[in-house]
C-alpha cells in the first residue's frame, strides 16, 4: 500500500521528471523505495506471494513522450520509459504521469493480510521505517484477537525466528495474532536491535517508538484487543523487548526476554560486550532501583547456564528491574524435559496473588531458544518450551483498561 509519504514523493518526481530532471526524480524515489522498505524481507515475498523488486535504476537515456508502455522485466519489475520500478507503483506512477486511463491488474500489488497467511508489510513513521512478516490465525474473523510482538536475534529474520520458536502453530491453536518486526543490515550490520544505544532505548524515540507505533498500527487496522498485546525477543531481541517494557508499560500487557541483557546497561558497543559478557555493574543494570529504570509489566525471563554469548548473570539483573510489584518470597519448582534440559522455574507473586514474575533457569542450555525448532537458527529442542510457557504466562495478564 502507498501512503501519503509516497505519494507525495511520487507527485514530485513526476514534476521532476516533466522538467528534464531525471536523476533529481529517480533520487527522490530511491529515498522511498525498499532501501528502507522491503530491504530485508528474507524472499522479497509479500501477502498474497507476489514478488515485490526493490529497486530503481536509471538508464542514461532522456524521457520522452513517445517512450514504449511499461513493460514487466523477469524480475516483477516494471520498465516504464527509462525508468525502471517496482511493479507495486507501477500504476500509480503511470496515472501521476498521465499516461494511462485504466489500468490492468498489477503482478506486484500487495494484496491484503488473509486469515491463516503469514505475510508481509512495511511500516513508516516519523521516526523511521521498518518491514515487518505479520501472521494472523485461521480463526481470525475480525474479532478483538491478542497481539505478539516478536523480536529476532542478531543475524535472524522473521521467517527465520518464526520457524525456530515455532510461534505460529501455537498461535494457530490459541487465536493470536503475531507481528515480527525486521531489523534491517542498514540499520544494523548484524541485524541486532540497537538495545545499547541511547537513542534507541527512549519512548518516542529510536527503535522502541519504531516497533511501538508498528504495533499500535497493526492493533488499529485489524480490530485487536489493545489491552492484550505482549512483546518477546532473544538475545539482542529480548534486550530490545525489555526496553519496550520499560518505555511503553501503557501497551505491553507482558514481557519475555530470552537470553536478554537489562535495559540501559549500554550506551555503546564496548559497553554493551561488557554488559554481555558479565560486567560488573549491580544487579538492575548499573542504576539505582530509584532511577526509574524498573517496570511492573509482568516478566518472564528464560536463560540457559551455559550461555557464552550473554552471560546468564544477565538473568538476575532483568528480574531486578521488574522487582518493584513483586512480593517477598517465591515459589521455585525443579523441572526436567524428557531426554532434555533440567531447570529451575522460580516464580514470583503479585499483592493479589497473581504471578507478576517467572525466571527459568535451564540447565546445560547455551545461546538459544528453549525448546525451539531445528527449522531455525539459534535453538534447542531439548530445554521446556518457551514459546508454550511464554504464551501461557502472557494470556493471563491484560491491561487494565
Amino acid at each position: 500500500m502507498i501512503d501519503a509519504t509516497m505519494t507525495k514523493r511520487m507527485e514530485e518526481a513526476t514534476r521532476l521528471t516533466r522538467a528534464g530532471k531525471l536523476h533529481e526524480a529517480m533520487a527522490l524515489l530511491q529515498g522511498a523505495t525498499p532501501a528502507q522498505c522491503g530491504e530485508e524481507t528474507s524472499d522479497n515475498t509479500y501477502p498474497g506471494g507476489n514478488t515485490f523488486d526493490g529497486t530503481c535504476e536509471v538508464i542514461d537515456e532522456e524521457v520522452t513522450a513517445s517512450k514504449p508502455e511499461p513493460a514487466e522485466s523477469p524480475t516483477g519489475s516494471f520498465t516504464t520509459g527509462d525508468i525502471k520500478m517496482p511493479a507495486a507503483w507501477r500504476d500509480k506512477w503511470m496515472k501521476f504521469r498521465g499516461g494511462m486511463t485504466q489500468s490492468e491488474p498489477s503482478h506486484g500489488t500487495i494484496e491484503e493480510p488473509q486469515p491463516g497467511a503469514f505475510t508481509a508489510g512495511c511500516f513508516t513513521n516519523q521516526v523511521g521505517t521498518r518491514d515487518y512478516k505479520l501472521f494472523l490465525p485461521s480463526g481470525y474473523h475480525g474479532q478483538a484477537l491478542p497481539l505478539v510482538v516478536m523480536l529476532h536475534g542478531c543475524t535472524q529474520n522473521p521467517d527465520d525466528f518464526a520457524a525456530g520458536t515455532d510461534m505460529n502453530r501455537l498461535a494457530e491453536e490459541q487465536l493470536c495474532c503475531v507481528l515480527y518486526p525486521a531489523q534491517p543490515m542498514s540499520a544494523n550490520s548484524s541485524k541486532c536491535w540497537n538495545w545499547f544505544k541511547a537513542e534507541d532505548q527512549q519512548r518516542e524515540g529510536g527503535e522502541p517508538a519504531i516497533i511501538a507505533g508498528m504495533a499500535r498500527q497493526i492493533i488499529d487496522t485489524h480490530g485487536l484487543d489493545d489491552s492484550r498485546v505482549y512483546v518477546a525477543g532473544l538475545s539482542a531481541g529480548a534486550a530490545m523487548a525489555t526496553t519496550l517494557a520499560m518505555t511503553y508499560p501503557d501497551l505491553f500487557a507482558a514481557v519475555c526476554v530470552h537470553s536478554g541483557l537489562p535495559h540501559g546497561v549500554a550506551q555503546s558497543l564496548p559497553d554493551a560486550l561488557g554488559a554481555m559478557q558479565g560486567g560488573s555493574g549491580p544487579l538492575g543494570g548499573g542504576k539505582a532501583k530509584g532511577s526509574g529504570w524498573a517496570s511492573e509489566v509482568p516478566a518472564i525471563i528464560f536463560h540457559g547456564d551455559r550461555d557464552t554469548t550473554v552471560h546468564p548473570s544477565n538473568a538476575d539483573r532483568v528480574a531486578a528491574q521488574y522487582s518493584t510489584s513483586r512480593q517477598a518470597g517465591a515459589a521455585v519448582e525443579q523441572g526436567k524435559v524428557a531426554n532434555g534440559h533440567t531447570y529451575t522455574r522460580t516464580t514470583h507473586h503479585n499483592a493479589k496473588g497473581q504471578p507478576q514474575m517467572e525466571q527459568w533457569r535451564i540447565h546445560g542450555a547455551g545461546h538459544a531458544w528453549s525448546g525451539g525448532s531445528a527449522k531455525g537458527s539459534y535453538t534447542d529442542p531439548k530445554g521446556p518450551d518457551a514459546t508454550k510457557e511464554m504464551l501461557r504466562f502472557f494470556l493471563q495478564h491484560q491491561q487494565a483498561r
